[in-house]
């Protein structure tokens, strides 16, 4: 009896990459979870397209560098064609950092980083991984792309008469780097410092930052030492740290934790939103964002407990409304909002009104 007889629900995977060990790998990995199947796997995006439609699969896991179409180009065409979930499998390097958000940009749900080296060894947290991001990518709302590309990217005027917000907190995971781009690409350049926790690997959040700081009027960085927070300024948590902010001097700071994984992740939304709802006397703004998991209600509900103002971003708008379904399935929301009308949300309450 095979899954699909046990299982009608089971998830149908395509495995494309030029490399037969990493097809053989990933087939494997995939297999040994009763929820999934590999139905087929593809040595090239030729072989691929034929495939797909063969076999109709639910997600694809595609590799970037290829012979005959390299994977961004096969993306592209699959998002105008045949849109479907797709999971980009990337090396853990600069340049593969670059080209996923490239193909994040074009609608790839998630990626999941290529060890370098040493596979063997780093199979566990592979396997885990993989699995996740495909069943998370098998439920997840693919037809978002178009409902927003639309939308202003033009940063919202700020009005002069202002109230007194410290801090703008946002916390995100699956499809958050480019929700995070959508948000604070509106933001005014005189905003108050924002502070952002995303899930993503080291090296990504590197290149993730600097993506950011070329396409907002903010002054956007990715924060590795403490560093005091200033206006005008959006700081990005490291991929290997925990972000938390703290009060010296009257100032507000951020400063790194080494400490364990909080919810499975480092850095975690709920050690960055905590650490602001201990600090007394801050006024802030809180949003999470798309994701999977849980990670960030439980420090948005703190925050909205002591007199904070919580976003979540609605189920429609979500790549996945896991993270932002969890806060408010907890209480911790105050408004929840498509996408589009989170950052002049954010404004009217920056003004005061």
């Amino acid at each position: 009896m095979n899954k699909f007889s046990k299982n009608k629900n089971v998830i149908k995977v395509l495995v494309v990459d030029d490399s037969a060990f990493i097809r053989v790998l990933l087939t494997e990995i995939l297999d040994s979870d009763p929820d999934i199947s590999v139905v087929a796997s593809a040595s090239d995006p030729i072989d691929a397209r034929s495939k797909i439609k063969k076999y109709n699969p639910d997600v694809i896991t595609l590799d970037i560098e290829m012979p005959k179409m390299d994977g961004l180009t096969f993306l592209r065409k699959i998002m105008r064609l045949r849109p479907m979930p797709v999971v980009m499998f990337s090396t853990l390097t600069q340049k593969g950092a670059d080209i996923t958000f490239e193909a994040l940009k074009i609608g790839a749900v998630d990626f999941v980083p290529k060890p370098a080296v040493d596979i063997k060894n780093n199979l566990d947290s592979l396997r885990s991984e993989l699995i996740e991001k495909v069943k998370c990518a098998a439920v997840s709302n693919i037809g978002i792309k178009d409902s927003t590309a639309h939308q202003s990217t033009s940063p919202i005027d700020l009005p002069e008469s202002s109230k007194k917000v410290d801090l703008i907190a946002i916390g995100a995971s699956t499809g958050g780097t480019e929700a995070i781009l959508a948000v604070i690409r509106r933001m005014p350049t005189n905003c108050p410092p924002i502070v952002m926790a995303q899930h993503i690997p080291d090296v990504f959040s590197t290149s993730f930052a600097k993506r950011l700081n070329e396409e907002v009027a903010l002054h956007a960085k990715e924060v590795r030492d403490s560093t005091v927070l200033e206006p005008g300024n959006a700081y990005l948590a490291p991929g290997h740290m925990h972000m938390v902010v703290k009060k010296r001097g009257g100032q507000l700071w951020v400063k790194m934790d080494d400490s364990p994984p909080v919810n499975r992740h480092k850095p975690s939304v709920d050690m960055l939103f905590k650490s602001i709802s201990q600090i007394d006397g801050v006024n802030c703004l809180a949003a999470i964002l798309t994701g999977m998991g849980k990670d960030g209600a439980e420090g948005l509900l703190e925050l909205k407990q002591k007199g904070a103002f919580t976003i979540a971003q609605d189920e429609r708008t979500s790549v996945v409304w896991g993270m932002p379904g969890a806060a408010v399935g907890m209480g911790a929301v105050k408004a929840v909002l498509p996408l589009q009308e989170i950052a002049p949300n954010l404004v009217k309450r920056l003004g005061g009104r």
